[in-house]
């Protein structure tokens, strides 16, 4: 079997506010293999965006290793991590996160060319028919709707071919027929793209696709998702 992609040790996470102790996360562990579609369930407050940020390197953990492509990034600093992440992660966010003074085309090419990849403008032209934006190629944000925002949000995030894909409740911000629109999207191409899909949501209908469903409550992995 192969090494998994992406694997927690016994993670926690707390802050500290004045005399007070908030524990977010309490002693994860976890793993995703190549390929794979898992789902981090659980109701709002329960650390679903902590564990992403924390897995993706965004945050660092208050205890416990991370492993990334059998990378131990927990003690990477910025320098080590950002390269790496641009080269093997993609984000899709709720709030989009695109650059407002950017187009369409320009947004999904920024992390291409980070990269000083040659055929970024190629890709961002094949993303963009592929979602159908190719007449939106020109528009900033502002002139977006928000099923438009996330399709480019999502082609931005796959433009660099990553290993894994971050998806933090993509469709919070959606109405109920973008968001079926956009997660038909991302899972079929998290099948082109042959990538895997760690998505963070409490909608039970996304959980459904799932091939595993990893639950929290109150900063607990209280089911992995493996059939018995």
């Amino acid at each position: 079997m192969s090494d998994p992609i992406l694997r927690a040790a016994h993670i926690s996470k707390h802050y500290t506010i004045g005399e007070r102790r908030a524990i977010v996360l309490n002693d994860i562990s976890m793993q995703l293999e190549a390929g794979e579609f898992a789902v981090i369930s659980g109701a709002s407050g329960s650390g679903k965006t902590t564990l992403l940020t924390v897995l993706s390197g965004l945050d660092k953990p208050s205890n416990g290793r991370v492993w990334l492509d059998t990378q131990d990034i927990t003690d990477f600093d910025e320098n080590r991590l950002a390269p790496l992440r641009n080269r093997l992660i993609g984000f899709v966010f709720q709030a989009f996160h695109l650059v407002p003074s950017l187009t369409s085309m320009e947004n999904i090419m920024f992390p291409a060319e980070l990269n000083r990849d040659p055929d970024a403008t190629e890709k961002a032209s094949q993303l963009l028919h592929r979602v159908g934006l190719w007449e939106q190629r020109h528009n900033r944000p502002e002139q977006l709707s928000g099923g438009e925002k996330q399709r480019v949000a999502i082609c931005r995030a796959l433009i660099n071919n990553p290993q894994l894909v971050f998806a933090d409740e993509p469709t919070g911000n959606l109405d109920s027929e973008n968001s079926r629109e956009v997660v038909e999207l991302l899972l079929e191409l998290q099948q082109e793209f042959n990538t895997t899909l760690l998505l963070a949501t409490h909608s039970s209908e996304i959980s459904d696709r799932a091939d595993r469903v990893l639950s929290l409550h109150d900063g607990r992995l209280v089911d992995n998702g493996y059939r018995q």
